[in-house]
């Protein structure tokens, strides 16, 4: 059209590949009540932490038994771990949750191979 500019088409930058990780925990069955009681209210900079640090759509799941599964994307999970581990309030977050599980969370979770994913 006359008088009006056009943009030359620009080639679409591909998006960093995602990372899904899911992980295991055992929460001790007799703290698992408490366990999800905290959940109900993590606190504004642990959110904020773990968003900074790139994890995203996180869940947590726990089953009657104090079985606990977690999910989360990002593009390095590894880098993810270790921005949160230089963070204060991971090392308070980790310092109290310590007791649900009888070690230290963050360094406990191992994550499970995905063998399978719908699109």
């Amino acid at each position: 059209m006359p008088g009006r500019a056009v943009d030359a088409a620009r080639p679409a930058q591909p998006s960093p590949p995602v990372q899904r990780i899911c992980f295991q925990l055992q929460v001790l069955p007799e703290r698992a009540d408490e366990y999800r009681a905290r959940h109900r209210d993590v606190w504004p900079e642990m959110r904020d932490a773990l968003r900074h640090a790139g994890w995203r759509n996180y869940s947590l799941f726990l089953s009657p038994d104090g079985l606990l599964i977690g999910y989360l994307e990002t593009e390095d999970f590894e880098a993810a771990q270790a921005a949160m581990q230089r963070t204060a309030v991971n090392e308070r977050w980790q310092t109290e949750m310590e007791p649900f599980f009888g070690t230290r969370p963050d360094t406990a979770l191992e994550p499970i191979e995905e063998i399978f994913h719908l699109d």
